[in-house]
This record gives C-alpha cells, sequence and structure tokens, in this order.
C-alpha cells in the first residue's frame, strides 16, 4: 500500500515529537475535526441532553483523550456547531488547539454549557455538509480534514447531501436509532434503513464510515468508538481496531 502525504507526515511527526525540543516552534497541525450534531425537531428535549452530554463526555474518556494527545508536535483543531434547517446551524465551539488535557477538558465544559436554541423542526443535512466545510476552509493548514455528523433521519430540506460539494474533507457519520417504541425488528430495520442512506447520501473520502448507536442512550459509547477511530493513528498496513463492536462503514 502507497502511503498518500498526509499519512507520510504524520509518520514523520511520530517519529520526531519524542525528540522535539521544548523551544520547537508553532505546532503543526495534523488533523482538522469539525463536528456536527443534529438538533432537528425529532430530537426531545431528553434526546438533546443525552446526545450533547454523551460527547462532552466522549471528549475527556482516558482513551480518546490519548488519541487527541498522541503527537504533541502535531496536535488536533476542534471545532462543535448543531444543525437542523437550512438557516439553523450554530457554532458552539470555535476552533480550538487540542494540545493538552486542559484544552479538552474545557471544551467538554463549553459543551455542557450551552443551551439549546429554538430551531427549525425540519432536517437539511445537505446545508450541515456546507456549513461544516466552511467552517474547515479556515484550516487549511491541517493536513487531515474531518467533518463528523450526527443524525436520526434522511435530509428533508435543502440540497440533496450527495450533491453538495466540499473538497478534499471525509465525511463520516453517526446513525442514531431512534426506535424506542418500536418493535426490536422495527427499529432494526429503521436503523438499517438510515445507515444505508448515510452510506449513499452523506459519507465520501478515504476510509469514511457510519458510526451506529442504538439509540440516543447510547450515544456516548458510539461516540467514544467514532473518536477513536478517527484519531488514532495507524501504521501502514495495520488494521482498524477500537472498543466495541466493529462499524458499518463504506469506501
Amino acid at each position: 500500500m502507497r502511503a498518500g502525504p498526509g499519512l507520510c507526515r504524520v509518520l514523520v511527526a511520530l517519529a520526531g515529537s519524542a525528540h522535539a525540543p521544548a523551544s520547537a516552534g508553532a505546532a503543526e497541525c495534523r488533523q482538522a475535526l469539525a463536528i456536527g450534531l443534529d438538533v432537528s425537531g425529532s430530537v426531545d428535549a431528553e434526546e438533546y441532553r443525552l446526545q450533547r452530554d454523551g460527547l462532552a463526555a466522549a471528549l475527556i474518556h482516558p482513551d480518546v483523550q490519548a488519541a487527541f494527545l498522541q503527537i504533541p508536535s502535531a496536535p488536533v483543531a476542534l471545532a462543535i456547531y448543531e444543525w437542523s434547517g437550512t438557516l439553523d446551524q450554530r457554532l458552539i465551539l470555535p476552533w480550538t488547539v487540542i494540545d493538552s488535557p486542559a484544552a479538552l477538558a474545557e471544551a467538554s465544559a463549553t459543551l455542557r454549557r450551552a443551551g439549546r436554541r429554538s430551531a427549525a423542526r425540519t432536517t437539511a443535512i445537505g446545508t450541515a455538509l456546507s456549513w461544516g466545510a466552511a467552517l474547515l476552509a479556515d484550516r487549511t493548514q491541517c493536513w487531515q480534514a474531518t467533518l463528523d455528523l450526527t443524525g436520526d433521519g434522511s435530509s428533508n430540506e435543502g440540497p440533496r447531501p450527495a450533491a453538495v460539494e466540499i473538497g478534499e474533507v471525509t465525511v463520516n457519520a453517526l446513525a442514531i436509532g431512534i426506535g424506542s417504541s418500536l418493535r426490536l425488528d422495527q427499529a432494526e430495520t429503521e436503523l438499517d434503513e438510515l445507515v444505508a442512506y448515510f452510506e449513499a447520501e452523506v459519507i465520501r473520502g478515504p476510509g469514511a464510515f457510519v458510526e451506529v448507536a442504538s439509540g440516543f442512550s447510547d450515544f456516548e459509547a458510539a461516540m467514544e468508538r467514532k473518536l477513536l477511530r478517527e484519531l488514532q493513528t495507524m501504521a501502514v498496513g495495520q488494521a482498524p481496531s477500537g472498543p466495541g463492536p466493529a462499524p458499518r462503514r463504506a469506501q
């Protein structure tokens, strides 16, 4: 397998980070990671809390923290926003360089402090993609650009997600099941259909994948798996690994 330029830079950073002097210049950015949370009308108050607090907790999980901080000489830049309809996007965490446990703790606290704002009941995934890509365009100095979108349903407003041009951005998704009041087989069928939709319409780029949460109560664990998969640096040819069941993936 031939390593791409982004991976080559990561491997060089890994080799040199242990020997870099404390007086070295400003750290490089190995990855810009933007996370977009679905707050459309299908997400009630309790589900909103579970999603927000689940991400906040996942960010400070010891394994996730270690993955963020594994290359001190080339940290990750993180931004978080909420989205629903075509006119409803809100930045919760502006671009933050995650270069210490304190930076992660503050990002988590900022997320927990964010109150819910009224938003459209519609679901505009295409607009959420465009908004996230524009956010990532502010971090072109980073070696990789990754956009995460969470969602519990398909787009019903705005441009078709697959038709949105976002440049060289890898898009991953976290599909959330909402079948708590459904029979188990029906809930599983609906979640399978949502995963298939995200695979066909939303995710793109090298190694893009869909992680699955069976419901909002499973969001924290699913987000931990997702972040670990996105952040852990793999040796060339090494198979992806991580806690929990293997996520579904495409491409």
